[in-house]
């Protein structure tokens, strides 16, 4: 059941996206010959009018096949025949709607659960915060210079950019007016392993740290800790006793992982890592609103995926990711199972607003990965249809056919790569 909803939830993804594709096909004129769902052999196909539908046998993508698309076809009704920026709107069409996707269903969530608010529930007493005028009810509105407007937009920049400097500054916004404060925070250097867990119950891991020990060993949110030294673990509190009483010191340590019900061992080195306390506990739990505000943080929803996808990227670049924390189809279905199962005891509402949860992100990085400027990709055709529009001329279509053919080439390399590793992860 699992594996079904999450490629039911990866399918209505990939429909919408070809759907963007095949609607402005059809209102330029354009023959679209096959709109598929899935890759490989047939399982279902029927034809009416000009285009055959196709059920595939792999759920892993979809097409939107057009006459004279990837080739030099100039004949009427032909890809190449309409004008650039009817072009242009065909190929934007797809990402263009899987940000309308995700809007719709920001709108969702947000109408039935909310929004999380980025407020202030906790200054500690004594601290740089408080002595600089942050209070219990304030709410962030821009924190080191990044504008926030939800507790997840804080929770992003911490997570992937982490706090390297004592010297905070910050707005909020308290009876309508905004205040900036700045202040020097406190902060202690000690060995990590970079980890965050349940204070209670079982010790599952909530969050790794980027650029952490155990990141680097392959630790993933949702794995659960068993076994530390050679000392069994049960609940959270076990973890904390051990660790108070068997400090880090440097020296490697070994842990037992739980994964879908296996356990694994991996040795694991802790880092001195410095550690900067902000002086505050921000929200991240969610609050109703009122009609606009739907509107308006359906919009944020979005934007928030949008950023976390981009900004993701920026660091696979600059290599504090590798393609090894890449995730395919094959790890994205686990991921979403594993949800689905987690969901399932909280009643019906609670897996419905879970799922579209999953859907809102993987239509939003779907939407940003297609228009990156790679070959074969949507992005990758903008590029020529762009050169196209500013030189009024088309680039060669046999040139241009060729690095749409080796970048497709290597993407299906990158996949094939993707998905092994998902399969040893699993």
């Amino acid at each position: 059941m699992r594996i079904l909803i999450a490629i039911l939830v990866f399918s209505v993804i990939v429909i919408f996206h070809e759907l963007g594709h095949f609607l402005l096909a059809k209102r330029n004129g354009i023959t679209v010959t096959e709109f598929s769902l899935g890759m490989g052999p047939r399982l279902l196909s029927t034809v009416k009018g000009e285009t055959r539908y196709s059920l595939k046998l792999f759920p892993i993508g979809g097409s939107c096949m057009m006459v004279g698309e990837d080739d030099d076809d100039n004949s009427q009704g032909s890809f190449n025949r309409a004008s650039v920026w009817a072009r242009i709107s065909v190929v934007a069409a797809g990402p263009i709607f899987n940000f309308i996707l995700a809007f719709i269903f920001a709108m969702i969530i947000t109408s039935v659960i909310g929004y999380d608010p980025s407020r202030v529930l906790q200054v500690e007493e004594g601290s740089p915060a408080q002595e600089a005028g942050l209070q219990e009810g304030d709410v962030i509105t821009k924190f080191q210079g990044k504008h926030i407007s939800i507790g997840r937009d804080l929770e992003l920049y911490l997570t992937l950019h982490g706090l390297q400097d004592e010297n905070i500054t910050l707005t909020y916004e308290r009876d309508g007016e905004e205040h900036e404060i700045s202040y020097t925070a406190d902060s202690q250097t000690s060995y990590l392993l970079g980890f965050y867990y349940m204070p209670e119950g079982e010790p599952e891991i909530t969050q790794v740290m980027v650029d952490g020990s155990m990141m680097d060993a392959g630790v993933q949110a949702g794995d659960i800790v068993r076994e530390i030294n050679g000392v069994e673990i049960k609940i959270s509190q076990d973890l904390q006793d051990y660790i108070s009483e068997n400090p880090l010191d440097g020296s490697e340590i070994t842990l037992g992982i739980e994964r879908n019900g296996e356990i694994r061992q991996i040795s694991v080195t802790p880092r001195m890592t410095k550690q900067v306390d902000t002086g505050f506990v921000y929200n991240l739990y969610r609050e109703k609103t009122n009609f606009l505000g739907v509107i308006k943080y359906s919009a944020v929803e979005v934007r928030y995926w949008i950023t976390s996808t981009v900004e993701s990227l920026a660091m696979l670049i600059k290599g504090q990711f590798t393609v090894n924390d890449l995730s395919g189809p094959v790890g994205i279905i686990d991921v979403i199972g594993d949800s689905y199962e987690e969901a399932k005891s909280e009643g019906t509402v609670m897996v419905w607003m879970q799922m579209l949860y999953w859907a809102i992100l993987l239509s939003a990085n779907l939407g940003v990965m297609n228009l990156l400027p790679i070959p074969a990709l949507d992005g990758g055709r903008l590029v020529f249809l762009i050169i196209e529009a500013i030189r009024k001329k088309r680039i060669n279509p046999n040139v241009e056919g060729m690095v749409h053919f080796a970048g497709f080439v290597l993407l299906m390399l990158l996949m094939v790569f993707v998905m092994f590793n998902d399969i040893r992860r699993i």
